[in-house]
């Protein structure tokens, strides 16, 4: 058993190839949006929640909560993505502005998301098939639940 500072042989194999692979697959699937789209991964994330809201806009306050972004982060990209048409900034009631995708934004998404869908199944869906997918999404949830109780109980990051 190992003492409360380390992680066991097995337990750090298992982290650094859980670590080996997430990096990987990001990588891979962010270079194809950056070569066949010229979308980097953080322009694909912003048009992802904000085709999926129901009228295209989130307020920026809500969209930094769902990318879980800084509010000077997400300032900085929107307005590199105003710049290239993907998004604009709207006046909205309250103190943020609402960020809302254009035509623009649309096409660049409608042609992305089913390349990278098609990708994710061929190295992620198909690879782990419907057993280990079901266990997979079960484990990620049971570790964004252990998050989401350490930011609430005493996490300095939270304060």
């Amino acid at each position: 058993m190992p003492d409360d500072e380390g992680l066991s042989d097995d337990e750090l194999h298992a982290w650094r190839a859980f670590v080996d692979m997430r990096h990987m697959l990001e990588r891979h699937l962010v270079s194809h949006l950056q070569r066949e789209f010229g979308l980097s991964a953080s322009d694909y994330e912003i048009l992802v929640n904000l085709s999926e809201a129901g009228d295209g806009r989130l307020r920026a306050v809500e969209l930094g909560e769902v990318t879980q972004w800084e509010k000077s982060r997400l300032s900085h990209h929107v307005t590199r993505m105003e710049k290239r048409g993907l998004v604009r900034r709207e006046l909205a009631d309250g103190r943020y502005p609402d960020v809302v995708i254009t035509d623009e934004g649309r096409a660049a998404i409608a042609s992305a998301a089913p390349a990278n869908a098609r990708r994710v199944r061929e190295l992620f869906i198909d690879v782990l098939g419907p057993q280990r997918l079901r266990a997979m999404r079960a484990m990620s949830e049971d570790i964004s639940a252990a998050i989401e109780a350490h930011r609430r109980a005493d996490c300095p990051l939270s304060s």
